[in-house]
């Protein structure tokens, strides 16, 4: 029996997908999705995907936080008032202190892209708020998350 740290996690596509509908909170004076939303639609997205993959107990056992240290987005198109969006969130890039999550928000109805974005986070200790490297079980489970993706492609 393979050690539930370091199993292979399956995933039914490349990335994790979450759905979000776009309610009328989230519009602008313009009645389109003010570009401060598409960051907490993307937060939302990785921490659905963080919690099914289980890093989040993984990291709170080894007394292990992640922090963005960059967000990089590019707006395509808006969405409005009633959209379903899809957001695809996967691991591009994993290195022993920072990691590298690419998202991309597209209408459901048409695929066609709203936002993509690249976040890098950085490992810290959650006592000393320093920067540290990842535990090497979380380091695995990246690399498992990553192959994952990566065979799915």
């Amino acid at each position: 029996m393979q050690d539930l740290h370091t199993k292979m996690i399956q995933l039914p596509l490349p990335g994790h997908q979450t759905e979000i509908r776009v309610r009328g909170f989230h519009l602008d004076v313009y009645r389109h999705v003010n570009n401060a939303r598409y960051l907490e639609f993307l937060e939302e997205a990785r921490w659905h995907y963080f919690d099914e993959a289980g890093l989040m107990p993984l990291l709170a056992t080894a007394g292990c936080g992640m922090a963005v240290i960059n967000i990089d987005i590019s707006y395509r198109r808006s969405a409005g008032f009633g959209d379903d969006l899809l957001i695809t969130t996967a691991f591009s890039k994993v290195q022993a202190r920072k990691v590298e999550v690419s998202q991309t928000i597209t209408l459901k109805n048409t695929g066609q892209t709203v936002v993509q974005a690249q976040v890098v986070f950085v490992a810290f200790d959650l006592d000393s708020n320093r920067a540290i490297s990842f535990p090497a079980v979380i380091q695995q489970r990246f690399a498992a998350l990553l192959q994952s993706e990566v065979s799915r492609k």
